[in-house]
């Protein structure tokens, strides 16, 4: 009975596996088939078969029926083991690692990180259906074993079978799933944005609105929003201005477009400086500019004062001839009915007019107007003229200050389901933008003279630093 040796050493064989290395290059190995048990080959079963014929022949001649006992014990124990191998069930399959854990699959019970488990040669789980990968194709990636159809896109749920995958993290997706949810567009063109020489996604992006763009609208006229700053998507048009300037639809929802029309906020911001004790006692005429006409203005002033590049208000204290707007909006959304009609300003006090760029949202209008009355108000109360840090940077405050309490009372407010509740989320926001321009302004006269007020303010008060200022022309520390 010799035979049952041979049959244990006929399970000594060689499996391939197969390696999938993140991609499905077509190797003799990627596909290689796989088995949960043992394969005989062709060549054992003839030499298994010639060894029962010897055995029984040996049986069968008279006079040579000898039993060999240590023979004998040694064959009952291989065959036992033969048997207890036979009924040996597969050990249960760990679940597969979280990474890997199919999320449509139900795991009853708390689930743990599996412990090594040693199982016989050809044994696999597949981490995707968490089953026994018998004979046949599998994968073999991200250390793990995959039936083919179990190897799916985090994304879509659909097998990968191309030859190259993404990850993100731990999940494996289709190239294109990939681009799809991670490659970020354009929101000026619409389209991925392309990779720079270096292969690495290059992009510009708004510090507040977080508007993603290519680097070539920077240079090949985009249009930008006058009022919000964001430039122009492909699919919505912007409203474009008589001085050339254009505006977004959402901005132009509440642009102040004529002089007329800006006396309530006017009103508005008088009382906001009365709340102060801070009343102008004298009338100061606000009258609504183009650009043009806010830029002769400008070169026209006397007093040296420091203006932005793009100026939007200012405050005259020189005897003028300024040509106001008056506006009218047709149908779809285009200006209509451009009117413009001189002003003579004539100089009664130190203030003559305060001037304020047309177009522009409410909130920012109001903003500026609230600027430029700090100016006139510094110079009704006898103020000396001042740096231009100190004095713009007050002014700034006081911009800021009336925006505060703008966005306060439109928290506040209770909402009555009209057209303008509908508009606060946006309001809210280009009013925080509005903000946030003052705060980050890095220019040393309008950037730091803000944030030194600001600091002067919140430690000693406005009334007590409006006194500082006046007696000694600087902010107090």
């Amino acid at each position: 009975m010799g035979w049952l040796s041979k049959i244990f050493k006929g399970s000594d064989h060689n499996i391939s596996e197969g390696h999938y290395h993140e991609n499905y290059e077509e190797k003799p190995n990627v596909y290689a088939p796989s088995a949960s048990g043992d394969v005989w080959p062709e060549q054992e079963d003839e030499e298994m078969d010639r060894a029962i014929a010897l055995s029984l022949l040996e049986e069968s001649q008279p006079g040579k029926h000898v039993i060999d006992e240590s023979q004998l014990q040694e064959d009952e124990q291989l065959a036992r083991a033969l048997q207890e191998s036979l009924n040996i069930e597969s050990p249960p399959a760990p679940p597969p690692p979280p990474q890997y854990r199919n999320p449509n699959a139900y795991h009853p019970g708390n689930i743990y990180q599996p412990a090594p488990v040693h199982f016989p040669m050809g044994f696999r789980i597949c981490a995707g259906c968490n089953n026994e990968i018998g004979a046949g194709r599998f994968l073999h990636c991200l250390n793990a074993y995959w039936h083919p159809e179990c190897f799916r896109c985090h994304a879509c749920n659909l097998p990968i079978a191309d030859y190259e995958f993404s990850m993100s993290g731990n999940y494996p997706y289709h190239k294109t799933c990939y681009k799809d949810r991670y490659h970020p567009k354009c929101d000026v063109c619409k389209h991925f944005i392309p990779t720079n020489l270096a292969g690495l996604i290059e992009y510009r992006a708004h510090p507040f609105w977080n508007q993603k763009y290519c680097p070539t609208h920077e240079h090949d006229n985009t249009p930008r929003c006058c009022s919000c700053e964001r430039m122009e998507p492909q699919d919505t048009g912007y409203v474009p201005l008589n001085d050339g300037r254009k505006l977004c639809l959402e901005c132009l929802d509440s642009a102040v477009m004529d002089t007329s029309l800006c006396q309530p906020l006017y009103m508005d911001i008088q009382q906001f400086y009365e709340s102060l004790n801070m009343k102008v006692e004298q009338y100061v005429p606000l009258l609504l500019v183009e650009r043009q006409a806010l830029n002769e203005a400008r070169e026209g002033e006397k007093n040296g004062h420091y203006h932005m590049p793009e100026t939007r208000g200012l405050c005259l204290s020189e005897e003028q001839t300024i040509s106001q707007v008056r506006k009218r909006f047709g149908g779809g959304q285009r200006p209509m009915d451009m009117i413009t009609e001189p002003y003579k300003l004539i100089r009664r006090c130190d203030v003559t007019a305060i001037l304020i760029l047309y177009g522009l949202p409410r909130l920012l209008t109001g903003s500026i107007l609230a600027h430029e009355m700090m100016h006139a108000w510094m110079r009704l109360k006898g103020y000396q003229p001042l740096s231009q840090d100190v004095e713009e940077g007050i002014c700034q405050v006081m911009a800021h200050m009336w925006l505060d309490t703008q966005l306060n009372f439109e928290s506040s407010s209770s909402s009555t389901g009209s057209r303008a509740d509908s508009r606060a989320p946006f309001d809210k926001k280009l009013g925080s933008f509005f903000k946030h321009q003052i705060e980050s302004d890095s220019s040393p006269v309008y950037g730091d003279g803000f944030r030194a007020g600001q600091l002067a303010v919140r430690k000693y008060g406005l009334q007590r630093t409006l006194e500082h200022i006046q007696m000694t022309g600087r902010f107090p520390f």
